[in-house]
């Protein structure tokens, strides 16, 4: 223990025996490596989100002392457990519970289950929420996700919740020591604590939310493996695709936590899945698809079984590409993607619905979704790179109502493309087919220091305010969002110029490039080569990880373009990294 912890009148903050760390905003709530998630740092973000839902009037999302407050958690350990291996951090969920006792709400936990399982309860009641979990990232880390009433947290709260934050450290680290509640390690002094008791009334809710609006026959005669590893919804996705009519077989399920990025499934899990693939078939004949979760179970991954020559084949299909098949069998009149999405969207018939494209995560889609509404739009839809498909109105088919559900879920999009398949009496492979011809794929280097990721943007984004796009016809054009030429004196055309310049020496005619003919800075720099490629680089919203999303006329050329970008240890990201 810190020698400040035996001091009398020492405060909470001089008898810390570590440095902490503190939690940012991603993509989608907060999240960090679990060595670095004292409980007394996950309590200080909790309360301070729970007292700032507290000032928001009703209308807002708002929620009052006395409330129920809703939690549920994923599988990862340190989500309700001490890790000895972890540097003894955990229980994250036990200090989100008396973040609410202690603001005055009433903490219900809904158990383990998935992210849009509890967000979809909550909704319903018109209470807040939080989900402990760390989605799909490393093993070694985790985090939680708030909402209020009405939803996500959008990034307009960002700001006065981080101030907030600022106040409820101080408060907290200001105590004496003697009085606190934590120790010199950030955990409490009373060790463990107990949940409070666990009611299922929302998986429930969720599992009825599909059988209800589906029909009970609707995947009868299809054949489908569930890939469960370590997903929370593993065994929700299996009792659901049976009960609307499919042949299930559930397989690979773990006892550890597999992290699984349903937008950068690697070679080595695929191959894994296929080794399940060839074992069950064995024992049970040939399946049609595999499908699975990502951890937290809110994003899908959809696997075609192929059979060329009789063995099985897995044929894996993009989140980007699912919404489209989805947003079409649902009759969506507006949809709404971040800018990383494939391409295909601006060239088949859902071109006609398309809103304006919004930076990537799930809060930026679900603003997107709100414009649409409000501009008198009824069938309104999103979706995200990895998967997640939102819906922002209810739906209705047949004399049912699919309620709105704004925020990312895995089950809709699985159940969506499956069925869409059945609908027109197509294998998943051939619906997909029907899709305009262009493929995407995506990667990530892991390990790449956030500062240098941010560099790499900095040096090729324009300084200009307001710019968010330029194009090279041939000479360089500054355009703003909605495509309108921003005047620019000569310095800044010169500057954008040496952009282009500057990444074809990287993305070179020597890797298939042709020259470069637009760049988006809508998030992260997305370039449109002349040939047909997109290379899109951003930085990870919430992990030192430096992605690239590669778009091109073959899946050949896609993975190419997204293994060169990765490639150790002189790989397009890292060539990046290194011109200056």
């Amino acid at each position: 223990m810190n020698n400040a912890a035996n001091r009398a009148g020492a405060s909470l903050r001089e008898a810390l025996d570590y440095e902490p760390q503190t939690l940012r905003f991603g993509t989608s709530g907060r999240r960090g490596e679990v060595v670095h998630l004292s409980q007394l740092e996950v309590y200080i973000n909790a309360l301070a989100e729970i007292e700032y839902l507290q000032s928001l009037p009703r209308s807002a999302g708002g929620i009052a002392p006395g409330d129920p407050f809703y939690f549920a958690c994923d599988l990862r350990p340190s989500s309700t457990a001490y890790v000895a291996a972890q540097g003894g951090r955990g229980e994250l969920a036990q200090a989100i519970q008396q973040a609410m006792m202690d603001a005055g709400m009433r903490p219900v936990y809904l158990g383990q289950i998935p992210t849009p399982a509890l967000t979809y309860y909550a909704l319903q009641q018109g209470y807040g929420s939080i989900m402990v979990t760390g989605s799909h990232i490393p093993f070694d880390r985790n985090g939680y996700k708030t909402n209020s009433a009405r939803g996500e947290l959008l990034k307009q709260d960002e700001a006065p919740i981080n101030q907030r934050v600022e106040q409820v450290r101080r408060r907290l680290y200001e105590q004496p020591f003697s009085a606190s509640p934590f120790d010199a390690h950030g955990r409490f002094k009373g060790g463990h604590q107990e949940l409070v008791a666990e009611t299922s009334a929302a998986r429930t809710a969720y599992l009825k939310r599909y059988t209800d609006f589906f029909d009970a026959g609707g995947l009868r005669g299809m054949k489908l493996a569930v890939y469960q590893h370590s997903a929370v919804g593993r065994d929700l996705l299996v009792e659901i695709l049976a009960a609307l009519g499919a042949e299930v077989a559930p397989m690979g399920r773990t006892g550890h936590f597999v992290p699984i990025d349903t937008e950068n499934i690697d070679q080595e899990r695929l191959d894994e899945i296929q080794s399940l693939v060839v074992e069950l078939e064995s024992q049970k004949g040939p399946v049609d698809a595999v499908v699975s979760l990502d951890g937290d179970s809110d994003r899908p991954l959809i696997l075609a079984v192929e059979h060329p020559g009789g063995a099985p084949r897995l044929r894996f299909f993009g989140g980007d590409l699912v919404g489209m098949v989805v947003a079409e069998y649902l009759g969506a009149d507006a949809v709404v993607v971040p800018i990383s999405c494939n391409d295909a969207i601006d060239l088949g018939p859902l071109r006609q619905v398309l809103e304006p494209k919004t930076r990537i995560g799930s809060p930026q889609v679900i603003a997107g979704m709100q414009k649409a509404l409000a501009k008198g739009k009824r069938r309104v839809c999103g979706w995200e790179a990895n998967g997640g498909f939102l819906t922002g109105s209810d739906l209705q088919a047949g004399g049912r109502t699919l309620t709105a559900l704004p925020t990312r879920d895995a089950l809709l999009p699985i159940l969506g493309a499956l069925l869409a398949a059945g609908a027109r009496r197509l294998s998943l492979s051939g619906l997909f087919d029907q899709l305009p011809r262009r493929f995407s794929r995506a990667a990530l280097l892991k390990q790449f220091p956030r500062a240098a990721s941010l560099e790499i943007i900095r040096r090729f984004s324009p300084a200009r305010e307001g710019v968010t796009e330029i194009a090279y016809d041939p000479e360089p054009a500054m355009k703003d969002e909605n495509g309108a030429v921003v005047p620019a004196p000569a310095a800044a055309l010169a500057e954008a110029c040496g952009f282009k310049t500057a990444l074809e020496q990287v993305f070179d005619s020597g890797h298939g490039f042709g020259p470069v003919a637009r760049i988006n800075y809508t998030d992260g720099v997305r370039i449109h080569f002349r040939n047909g490629d997109i290379a899109h680089v951003r930085p990870s919203g919430n992990a030192d990880e430096l992605r690239i999303y590669a778009v091109a006329d073959t899946q050949a050329r896609a993975d190419a373009v997204a293994q060169m970008g990765i490639q150790e240890p002189d790989g397009l990201l890292r060539r990046l990294a290194q011109n200056r």
